[in-house]
């Protein structure tokens, strides 16, 4: 399920990229750095629709299970719209995202979940939040940006009696305040 969800979205992204005009600065893709040193795949795509503002649009999947199987694994979407201080893609921002996806966790200890290490979690997510954020132009086309964002999560979840196999043992939710968003993100401005 979370596959196919994923090339939805992906092809969602394609349909959109294809539908712009080539105008300069209009269009930006990008990779967030800090899920890529922690194996989540991710793409995100940068949408210009005026001299101050643009929209975010990026995606997350982290299908791996790691020794012991313990495992991180979800997908999550997250839409942002930025307003720029000075000019789209350049200096500093304001944002306000939302967020949205699936998981299955199980063998770690995040302090999110109640006794996670023992336990699994499956289920989904959404929130919203605001973000700071920063870009320096590097060359004509390539920029580093910086984001770090805070906001509310609403996870509700099936909790499995231990992280590798295990009996239903309930239903519950979480209401998670604090970081949803961090980026150290490399990115590349189609003209």
């Amino acid at each position: 399920m979370i596959k196919i969800k994923c090339k939805r979205t992906l092809f969602i992204l394609i349909i959109i990229i294809g539908c712009l005009q080539g105008k300069a600065q209009q269009v930006a893709i990008k990779s967030n750095l800090l899920y890529d040193a922690a194996t989540v795949l991710n793409f995100g795509v940068e949408l210009r629709f005026s001299p101050q503002w643009s929209m975010d649009i990026s995606g997350n999947y982290a299908p791996f299970t790691f020794s012991d199987n313990r495992k991180i694994k979800h997908w999550l979407i997250q839409p942002e719209v930025r307003y720029w201080f000075c000019e789209a893609f350049n200096g500093h921002f304001l944002a306000l995202h939302a967020l949205g996806g699936e998981y299955n966790i199980g063998g770690v200890d995040m302090k999110v979940f109640p006794t996670n290490k023992n336990y699994r979690y499956q289920g989904y997510m959404y929130g919203a939040g605001l973000g700071y954020g920063y870009q320096f132009i590097l060359s004509k086309r390539w920029n580093l940006g910086l984001e770090a964002g805070a906001g509310i999560i609403h996870a509700e979840y099936d909790q499995y009696n231990c992280p590798t196999c295990g009996n239903w043992v309930g239903k519950g939710y979480k209401n998670y305040i604090g970081l949803t968003k961090a980026a150290v993100s490399i990115i590349y401005i189609i003209k």
